[in-house]
């Protein structure tokens, strides 16, 4: 298995973010695939707010996987700390070699570091595979996801 070394996004990976939201065919938005100054201003907005981590997977220096956790504080769990995993995107010539495996494991132990009583993510119900893939990793499919988009 190849080693993937992970680590918080900087303003420069932005174009990479953009090329591997690129590649996933599910999009309800189609986002522009040149850096945009919303974009970039999110970004920044995004790696200084110390309730979300957007973290990126390289091999031999190439982002190849990317996911954006937001920690949230709720009532539930005595006031405990909970991980929202959103954005899990890895390239489509690296799939299937463990990368998710990899990066799944370090959220998780992260979260465990801080103390978080859940880690909880949406999946689109045509990504099979993915339900699978989590399932494995010891997810539940205990609740039904219901968004409203507004743009």
């Amino acid at each position: 298995m190849t080693q993937l070394r992970i680590r918080l996004a900087t303003v420069d990976d932005l174009q990479v973010l953009l090329d591997l939201t690129a590649e996933d065919a599910m999009r309800a938005f189609v986002e522009p695939t040149t850096p945009t100054d919303n974009q970039r201003a999110a970004l920044t907005e995004l790696i200084t707010d110390p309730a979300h981590d957007l973290l990126v997977g390289e091999i031999d220096g190439r982002i190849v996987t990317t996911a954006h956790l937001s920690w949230l504080r709720v009532l539930m769990y005595d006031g405990g700390l909970m991980c929202q995993i959103e954005s899990v995107r890895t390239a489509t010539g690296m799939r299937g070699q463990g990368i998710g495996n990899q990066l799944m494991t370090h959220i998780e132990a992260e979260a465990r570091r801080r103390g978080a009583a859940r880690l909880q993510l949406t999946s689109n119900k045509k990504r099979l595979r993915a339900h699978e893939f989590y399932q494995r990793l010891g997810f539940t499919p205990s609740h039904t996801g219901m968004k409203k988009i507004l743009v």
